[in-house]
């Protein structure tokens, strides 16, 4: 089985969440996602959720806590695993993407998101688990520098 890591991150202000609206990369259909990516060779997991993030939405990220590690296999058949990630944005500034797949930035509630085309059922369960209250310290994404 060959693996992908990604990172996403759930960013919350007043109970709407900031969602990127893109394809899937296989069908037309438009769908909803966290800013969400995958780990360069030589990232580290932390710079891959910042650069994701600004990547899809222009926005500076600050990583606040890990929600959670999640194993998908995908409807493209290719297993993924997922490390999502909470934090902040800065307030006032407007979400733009400069990343040209990404078709737009919107804040959605919970409700809106679960009535949402969405790129996989990991958006709306990084969601809960969020608003669930899981936080894991961000050490647990630890950067082992190459062993000579």
């Amino acid at each position: 089985m060959t693996w992908s890591l990604t990172v996403a991150a759930v960013i919350e202000r007043q109970g709407r969440f900031l969602v990127v609206e893109e394809t899937d990369g296989v069908h037309p259909e438009r769908v909803f996602n966290q800013p969400a990516g995958h780990v360069d060779p030589g990232e580290t997991i932390l710079d891959a959720v910042r650069r994701e993030v600004r990547e899809e939405t222009g926005l500076p990220f600050t990583p606040e806590a890990v929600v959670g590690i999640y194993q998908l296999q995908a409807r493209n058949g290719r297993d993924y695993c997922r490390i999502c990630f909470t934090g902040t944005v800065p307030d006032g500034v407007e979400a733009v993407p400069e990343d040209p797949e990404i078709l737009g930035c919107r804040w959605l509630s919970r409700d809106e998101l679960a009535a949402a085309p969405l790129r996989s059922g990991l958006v709306l369960r990084c969601v809960d688990d969020a608003r669930a209250g899981l936080r894991h310290p961000l050490a647990l994404v630890e950067v082992v520098r190459r062993e000579r």
